[in-house]
Formats: structure tokens, sequence, C-alpha cells
């Protein structure tokens, strides 16, 4: 909760959640839903005011400490050392949570290796372009070895080959046990690494599940478009009446049609688009995916 008097903001309420040994669990939600207030609880950065939270059993608000070792975190913010090289920003986070010098080197060492920073080693932060510097905060957050990893927004602002490089190692990394907590924007990130993920809006949770669990219970809407010669606006009234219809949008010649019953409306659009004198160039339909069930659940207004 947040703020004073009248004024004040419940970010997260009431959420329960378990995220079980060695699983990589996705949160996620619009701007403003709680997702970071979460984290911040769970990582000890932000004080609770209500509830409670556990990581490997320790409440995080009476053993903030020992919860501090027994974690990891990669923030959205480059909190890097930038007065320190890159093997020195490992070796020096190892030895400040009590990692042996011999064994700090050798995590160092291990980890320049998995992240493809070797090169890189006697760099200095500033001299790394944002891609190098998410990679190096990864294998930071790795060199104790935390039972849980928390990952907010890891891959925000990342080229697409960076991207896919760091979710392999994070399916590597889950495959040798790691407890990994997610939060991003990347829904097709969440589909390909999450096991479970729950879906969060003004602090509550609206649904929790596998991603295949959420696509398949939740009524996702199919997605249908239609790209014709002529005026769309035409097309896009009349699909709007079409029953098994839910949301009609228009993105220059494209109408893009959600229905959560598409038996027959790609047919249908196609027959309202010849009668109304239009050309279809293209029409095409696309199975619900995690993008549109967050969409039907969350709105699609937009968010600050």
């Amino acid at each position: 909760m947040y703020g004073r008097g009248d004024q004040q903001i419940v970010a997260v309420d009431g959420l329960d959640l378990e995220v079980r040994s060695g699983e990589f669990f996705g949160l996620l939600g619009p701007n403003g839903a709680g997702k970071s207030t979460t984290i911040g609880m769970l990582t000890t950065t932000v004080v609770p005011t209500g509830g409670r939270g556990l990581i490997a059993g320790m409440d995080v608000r009476r053993h903030a400490a020992a919860v501090k070792r027994r974690i990891g975190v990669v923030s959205q913010d480059n909190t890097l050392d930038r007065s320190l090289t890159v093997w020195e920003n490992l070796y020096y986070h190892g030895r400040f949570f009590g990692v042996p010098r011999r064994r700090a080197r050798q995590r160092a060492d291990e980890l320049l290796e998995l992240f493809a920073l070797s090169e890189r080693a006697q760099s200095m932060v500033f001299q790394l372009s944002g891609g190098l510097a998410q990679r190096l905060m990864l294998a930071r957050a790795l060199v104790h070895e935390p039972e849980v990893l928390f990952l907010d927004e890891p891959t925000s602002g990342i080229d697409p080959q960076t991207r896919i490089n760091l979710w392999r190692i994070l399916q590597e990394l889950h495959r040798t046990g790691q407890t990994i907590l997610l939060t991003t924007h990347y829904m097709e990130e969440a589909d390909q690494l999450c096991e479970r993920l729950v879906i969060i809006d003004h602090g509550k949770a609206l649904a929790l599940g596998s991603p295949a669990e959420l696509k398949e219970n939740l009524g996702a809407d199919t997605v249908i478009t239609v790209t014709v010669v002529g005026d769309p606006a035409i097309l896009a009234e009349r699909a709007a009446a079409l029953p098994g219809v839910r949301t009609v949008e228009r993105e220059g010649q494209v109408v893009r049609v959600f229905a959560p019953h598409p038996e027959g409306v790609l047919a249908k659009l196609v027959e309202a688009a010849s009668a109304a004198g239009l050309h279809v160039r293209d029409a095409a339909s696309m199975p619900p995916s995690l993008e549109t069930v967050f969409l039907t659940l969350t709105g699609r207004e937009y968010r600050e």
C-alpha cells in the first residue's frame, strides 16, 4: 500500500502464490499491475504493509538478511559497479556474499564463459553495450549460487539475438534445477520459458496455470486478419455485426477480428468483403495465443 490518508493505493491486493522449488514461474500484468512491487517485497527492497512472504521458508520481513543471501536479482535498471571491470563485478559480488576467494575466482571465470563474456573480462562496465551489460547482470546474480533467481523484465530493450541467447541460458539454468521467477512484457518470452504463470492486474491474480492451460481454458480469442483493397472501414463495420466476434480493429488496409468462437468467421468476412466490392489480398486465422489471453483478461486500453 502506498500513499497517505485518502490517497492510499493498494499495489498488491491479497495475492496468494506458491512457486515450487525448481520451477520457472512467470508474473505477467500491464503497467501498474503490481508486478515490480511484488518482486520488491520478495527481494526485501519494498517493505510490505501487510501479508506474509516466504523465501525458502524464511519470512522476508523478519529474516531479510538471510533471504538476501539466498536470492539473486536482476532488476530493470543497470546496477553494475562502473568503477570495476567485468571480471571484478563478478568476483567482488561473490566476496560480498561470503563466497571464499578461490571459489569466487572460479565462479567469475565460469560465468564469463557461460555468458560469452570472457573476451571482455578486463573491460570497464561503461564500455559495454546494453546487451552485454544485461548478460553481466544476469551472470552477477548467479555468482553466489542463489536458491531463487528473480528476473524483473531482464530482456527489455535488448536486441533479438541477445534475447534469444539469454532464453537459451535461462532454459539451461532451469534444467539444472534453478528456481526462477520472471516478470516480462514479452508474451512470447513467458510462453517459451515459463512452466506456470500468473496474470495480475490492480494487484489481484486474474488467472494461474501453464501457458497451455490458460490458452485452452480462458476462452482466448482467435485472431483473424483480412487485408483488402478498398475502404477497410466498410468491412470493419460489417465484421462487428457478425456473431462470434468480440472486437474489431483496423490498421491500414488490414481488418483484425478477435473471436472467442471463430468457426465460420473467416469465411463470413471474406463473403462480406466481396459483397462490399472489396478485393481480398490476404486472409489468415491465428490460434489463441498468450497475448490474446492477456488482453482478454486485462483489456485493450492504454496503460501509463
